[in-house]
């Protein structure tokens, strides 16, 4: 039975009502931080730097105000190009890096936007600091030798780590701390940059025994961020030298592919001993498969892909690093290509009976000096005589060349013809180049050996059609002896291929497209290969493939969101179709046909509907066909209501009522409220976060609501420190319209029982005070330091209340336009009142309300002083405190009592005067509980209103404070 109490008094919702009030309002921003902040501070232009030490979880939070609510993105720059947010914090108020990391400082921006205006950017500066530990590295100079000794040798220590902010240096020798002019024998230079980050070196001068000693560098950043000191130590001997290596191999290597390879590097001197790494030519990466160990680097089953310079690098931080290489060769044969010279195919140079030819081959081969060229006719080893004169060619003008020279063409050379080419030491498959001379008779005395290329397309084969997503095979028929390789291209040299290259090779003449799509449409070219055994200009054909497709439609897919009653009309436009003339279009609402026929000479077509009943609510289909297939322009017709826009920016949208329960002031707009029929009411669900069951109730709309027409209602009985899913939905005579979902979380509301107050201005925000939307104009946010060229001389503040021209007060400019009586409020959030006896209003709590003002100028008019209290009618409002006319170029004190009864707020009035030089301004406004002590004496304390309570506003009081209490 308390469980169902419970759930009854989660539903005790109060409508508060509805009113109308222009809430639309662009985008603004601010940021704040969170997480690991070692520091935030202010730059000059009032940039934010935000510092964080590495390793640790940057949170930097977006508040947006706005309606509706502004969409937020974050992005970055000054930093690596390679960054990426996670993807959950790109689009969230909060953006969250762990462990961030020296490469992603640099500048946050974050973008808010919601339609109106532009949007609103604002950005902070994020250093990351952190301290690497520090490198020593020592250098030896030794002076000219004498009699087996050195008379002098000086060592250098140098000391280098990465750090941000810069880092500062300090040496020990032993526990002996070393420091300019300490000691005869060192000397320490100041830091200097470098590449590498600031250095600091010790010089040891003409060593002595007691130089030979540990020597520990300290990197510090002065504990910056809690960054702690680094340290490294050195053990400086006699016998300390730079490091020197030895390869174990041949240089270079030369292997077959899918050998073992091993490369064996040992130290021959160093001290202390160095440290051995391999490393690939320009200190890339070694091959994924590698494996090192002990200074020994090993390949299993090498491939020519690994094939290079391997080195071995020694370094243990004394002088210069020792380096050896060595260069790995796979063997390797590439195809080749032979050519005839004369041609007897170009320029009428053929060849007669009797005459000299040569045939060439040229092959690829890795290493180059292991090739080896055999000749065969008709599979027979072909030696070298005088009229078949075998050679192989200048290695530096034409390498890996042989050539045959048939002197004095007989009929007995006719026949097959075979260049096979080797590598010495085998492992690699030969291959071999076959050269057909035939007897075929071309000219009378002339004879052919070889038969020219050609090239063409079967009948049939060009045009080709094809449908979108079929495979095509486009076909070249190509003859010849030997017979060449094709080459496809498109006619549109800029066009790729289908498979995104410039060109595709293929060997049997026919180009074959897989899913071939209506980007693919065009005019492809087939060409014969350059290298076909003649110095003929290659052979060309052309094949045009036609793709034909649906219609490309638009739009493919709309909403369209209309009221009973009222008229809809949709439209299918055509894009683009193959073929485009024989087009059909028809119109459907779900399996009933309502319109089709063919289209003449226009591109769309059209369905209206002149008055929408229930009936024609649904999902309208228009299929526009050809021989291809169809596309659908889809248009969803509907009543529903667009979904609410939850207001965000409602200031103290938390009461307290009991210890542990909690009100919520829920409020929203409307989206696009005209857009369908009235809506009669809402549908408001809310249940604990977590929780499955929903309560619901609805909340009557009685009159037509106007865009940007503000709707609050209070949801009361909310226990502490719940959270709550509230769903709002909005009712036609449709039916539900789109909802919408917002979480309320319980957060302390502004004081809520109020103890000290105070603004100064000096934060954007300007501490939740709001400029009053039916006043005439806004007071400004100020300080000296940004004055602009308009400012009016003679009036207003040169400084804010404490005589800084860098901090800021709020004033009234009352230059052009405005006018003598123009009148501009600020009003301050909402503050509580929770006095000791409900029912008593004989000693309502007392409360004193002060800030400075700054009234100069011959044309100064009024500043006034409002108590606004709940439930008070705007009518019934009268000044607390008021003042008139020029009080001198100086700050003044106001201070006054007040007793509020209710949730109240105070409201200051500025109202302009005679002439352009009466600015008013503002500063330090303070609220604190109790009676005022000292109040400054008021030039015109006699015009204000009594402060007693009118007996009208007791007995409305009374009534509410008993309303209350029988809840």
């Amino acid at each position: 039975m308390d469980g169902m109490i419970s759930l009854l008094g989660l539903l005790s919702l109060g409508l508060e009502g509805i009113y109308c009030q222009g809430v639309y309002a662009p985008p603004t921003v601010r940021i704040v931080h969170s997480g690991h902040a070692c520091n935030v501070e202010e730059e000059r232009y009032s940039e934010r730097v935000y510092t964080i030490r590495e390793g640790e979880t940057l949170e930097l939070t977006c508040l947006v105000t706005g309606h509706p609510r502004p969409q937020i993105r974050w992005t970055k720059t000054a930093g690596s190009v390679s960054d990426r947010f996670q993807d959950s914090s790109v689009f969230n108020e909060t953006l969250h890096i762990t462990k961030i990391q020296r490469h992603q400082g640099g500048r946050y921006y974050c973008k808010a936007e919601n339609g109106l205006a532009s949007p609103a950017i604002k950005s902070i500066r994020v250093d990351v600091y952190y301290l690497d530990p520090p490198v020593v590295t020592v250098h030896q100079s030794i002076g000219e030798a004498k009699e087996q000794f050195y008379y002098e040798r000086t060592v250098f220590l140098r000391c280098v780590a990465n750090s941000n902010p810069p880092v500062r240096y300090s040496w020990h020798r032993g526990r002996e701390v070393l420091s300019q002019g300490s000691d005869k024998g060192v000397e320490i230079y100041e830091p200097f940059f470098t590449q590498q980050g600031e250095t600091k070196i010790l010089k040891l001068k003409n060593l002595r025994p007691k130089d030979y000693a540990n020597y520990s560098c300290v990197a510090s950043v002065r504990n910056v961020c809690g960054i702690p000191d680094t340290n490294i130590i050195f053990q400086l001997t006699n016998k300390t030298a730079s490091p020197s290596i030895k390869l174990l191999v041949e240089d270079p290597i030369v292997v077959n592919p899918g050998q073992m390879v091993a490369l064996v590097c040992i130290t021959t001197a160093g001290e202390p001993h160095p440290t051995l790494n391999w490393t690939t030519g320009g200190g890339g990466a070694l091959p994924e498969r590698s494996q090192v160990k002990d200074g020994t680097l090993t390949l299993r089953e090498i491939s020519s892909d690994e094939a290079g310079v391997y080195s071995c690098v020694a370094s243990n931080n004394v002088g210069n690093p020792a380096k050896k290489s060595t260069t790995i060769i796979v063997r390797a044969l590439k195809k080749g290509r032979f050519w005839i010279t004369p041609d007897p195919y170009h320029n009428d140079d053929n060849i007669q009976i009797g005459r000299e030819v040569k045939i060439s081959c040229q092959v690829e081969a890795t290493p180059s000096e292991e090739l080896v060229f055999g000749w065969l006719k008709n599979g027979r080893t072909l030696r070298s005589s005088e009229r078949m004169v075998i050679t192989q060619t200048d290695p530096d003008i034409s390498p890996g060349t042989t050539n045959l020279d048939i002197i004095d063409l007989k009929f007995t050379d006719f026949g097959t013809y075979t260049c096979v080419a080797s590598l010495k030491h085998g492992g690699i498959p030969e291959i071999s180049i076959d050269v057909n001379i035939s007897s075929t008779t071309v000219p009378p005395l002339f004879f052919s050996f070889l038969v020219p290329p050609s090239l063409t397309v079967p009948r049939g084969k060009s045009p080709l059609v094809a449908r979108e997503g079929e495979t095509v095979e486009l076909e070249c028929v190509v003859t010849g002896k030997p017979k060449p390789i094709l080459l496809w291209t498109r006619a549109d040299r800029e066009a790729p291929m289908p498979d995104g290259s410039a060109q595709m090779e293929s060997y049997d003449g026919v180009l074959r497209i897989v899913n071939v799509s209506r980007e693919m449409s065009g005019q492809y070219r087939c060409q014969t290969s350059q290298y076909n055994g003649f110095n003929v200009k290659p052979r060309e054909a052309v094949v045009e493939l036609i793709v034909q497709y649906p219609p490309t439609v638009e739009p493919a897919n709309m909403e369209i969101r209309q009221g009973l009653g009222r008229s809809v009309s949709m439209s299918c436009r055509v894009l683009r179709a193959h073929p485009s003339r024989v087009l059909r279009y028809e119109w459907r609402l779900g399996s009933k046909q309502l319109q089709s026929g063919h289209f003449d000479t226009r591109d769309e077509t059209e369905y209206s509907i002149h008055t929408l009943a229930r009936e024609n609510y649904g999902e309208y289909v228009c299929e526009i066909t050809n021989e291809a297939g169809a596309g659908r322009c889809v248009f969803n017709v509907t009543g529903r209501a667009h979904g609410p826009e939850f207001y965000y920016d409602t200031y103290s949208p938390i009461w307290q009522n009991r210890p542990r329960v909690y009100g919520f002031k829920l409020q929203w707009t409307q989206m696009n409220p005209d857009t369908v029929d009235r809506i009669v009411a809402y549908r408001l669900g809310i249940r604990q976060t977590g929780q499955q069951r929903w309560w619901e109730q609805e909340i009557p709309v009685e009159a037509p609501m106007r865009k940007g027409e503000l709707i609050t209602y209070n949801l009361t009985e909310l226990i502490r420190p719940e959270a709550y899913e509230v769903r709002l939905t909005p009712i036609t005579r449709f039916g539900e319209g789109d909802a919408a979902v917002r979480i309320v979380t319980y957060s302390a509301p502004i004081n809520p029982h109020l103890r000290e107050f105070h603004c100064s201005f000096e934060e954007e925000p300007i501490c939740m005070f709001t400029q009053e939307k039916n006043d005439d104009f806004d007071w400004t946010r100020h300080s000296a330091a940004t004055r602009d060229t308009k400012y009016t001389p003679n009036t207003g503040p040169s400084g804010d209340r404490t005589g800084s021209k860098q901090g800021f007060y709020m004033y009234i400019e009352t230059s052009r336009p405005r006018k003598q009586g123009d009148k501009a409020r600020l009003v301050s959030p909402i503050f509580n009142v929770a006095p000791k006896n409900p029912y008593s209003l004989t000693n309502p709590p007392a409360y004193c309300f002060s800030f400075y003002y700054h009234m100069y100028g011959k044309h100064i008019g009024t500043l006034n002083a409002f108590l606004k209290q709940k439930g008070q009618s705007a009518s019934a409002e009268s000044p607390v405190w008021t003042l008139n006319g020029n009080q001198g170029d100086r700050w003044r004190q106001a201070k006054v009592s007040i007793h509020p009864t209710a949730s109240f707020q105070v409201a200051i009035e500025g109202v302009r005067g005679p002439g352009i030089e009466g600015d008013i301004a503002i500063d330090d406004v303070v609220l604190e509980e109790g009676e005022c002590p000292n109040i400054p004496p008021n030039p015109e304390e006699s015009k204000a209103p009594p402060k007693e309570i009118h007996i009208w506003l007791l007995l409305v009081t009374v009534v509410m404070t008993l309303l209350r209490g029988q809840r």
